[in-house]
């Protein structure tokens, strides 16, 4: 049997605790060796403030998993990249295009995977969905994103800044399922951006696509939602309807309830980041981000009341 890979944890926020920490823990592909942040450590874990200071000190690091706000994510990645390092990407993979471009060329050149980590692809309703859609012709999709934010991202200001993504941070997780799911492309063709006159990104979208055939696609994004979040997809077609809810866990196809294997997202994520390591692959698929890209360029922007915690 293979020795585990070595892996640090860049950033120890909600995230990194409630996700990657037991998901690391759980996957004998990893051994989790040492941590970098400014202000949270691990007991019995070496730590460290950044990056650079881990690389520095540990050249046993095979692999790093960034959880760090987007606007500092890509300046860890180059670095982990450049030290050979395989580097999984908490989802968004950075805070422009153009930076995730460049990671995706560097870690090419030094032969080293990249993972631009879509969590949610990995609910346990997902695969399922986009098996039963390949054959079907898809007529209308709805999806409908919405959750309150003071309960999902309390005192996370970062995402209310330039790079932060506002509602899209939760709304792409809904973008990387469609563009699972769906079968080819999916196009933007217009949205209305929320926008709290004290934050530099919105609260709330109306986002309308097409597929490749033209078939419309509805989006509604809330961050101001109260009581029972909405994380549901609906997709009709010419056999009938599909529904994803509770973001993909759950399926239903024309009304019954679909049995799909049961396991936590960020334990496929992990999964599937050990199988490209050992492979010498990447998968970087910037379609989600893309379409949220395009939403910044193209959407009609509307400035609402500020917004408070």
């Amino acid at each position: 049997m293979a020795n585990p890979t070595t892996i640090a944890i860049v950033g120890l926020g909600k995230i990194a605790r409630d996700q990657h920490l037991p998901s690391i823990a759980g996957n004998s592909a990893f051994r989790l060796i040492a941590t970098a942040s400014p202000h949270h450590r691990l007991e019995q874990v070496p730590a460290y403030k950044d990056t650079a200071e881990l690389l520095a000190a540990r050249t046993n690091v095979e692999a790093v998993a960034l959880c760090t706000t987007p606007q500092v994510r890509y300046d860890a990645a180059r670095l982990a990249l450049e030290h050979g390092c395989h580097v999984l990407l908490e989802k968004p993979p950075g805070a422009t295009l153009g930076e995730v471009r460049a990671l995706v060329d560097l870690a090419a050149a030094r032969g080293v995977t990249l993972l631009a980590s879509w969590h949610s692809r990995f609910a346990n309703g997902v695969e399922p969905a986009r098996a039963w859609l390949a054959s079907r012709r898809i007529k209308r999709v709805s999806v409908t994103w919405q959750e309150d934010v003071r309960v999902w991202h309390p005192g996370q200001t970062w995402i209310w800044k330039a790079g932060g993504l506002g509602v899209f941070d939760p709304g792409i997780n809904a973008l990387s399922i469609l563009t699972r799911i769906i079968p080819g492309s999916v196009v933007l063709r217009n949205a209305t951006l929320y926008f709290p006159s004290n934050c530099e990104c919105p609260i709330a979208a109306a986002v309308n696509l097409d597929d490749q055939h033209g078939a419309s696609i509805h989006m509604d994004l809330n961050f101001r939602h109260t009581g029972t979040e909405s994380w549901d997809i609906e997709v009709q077609t010419d056999e009938g309807t599909l529904l994803l809810t509770k973001g993909a866990s759950l399926l239903q196809i024309n009304g019954r309830d679909v049995a799909v294997a049961q396991a936590t997202e960020y334990s496929r994520l992990y999964a599937h980041f050990a199988a490209l390591i050992g492979e010498r692959r990447s998968d970087t698929d910037m379609a989600p981000f893309t379409l949220v890209a395009d939403a910044f360029l193209c959407g009609r922007r509307v400035e609402v009341e500020p917004f408070i915690e």
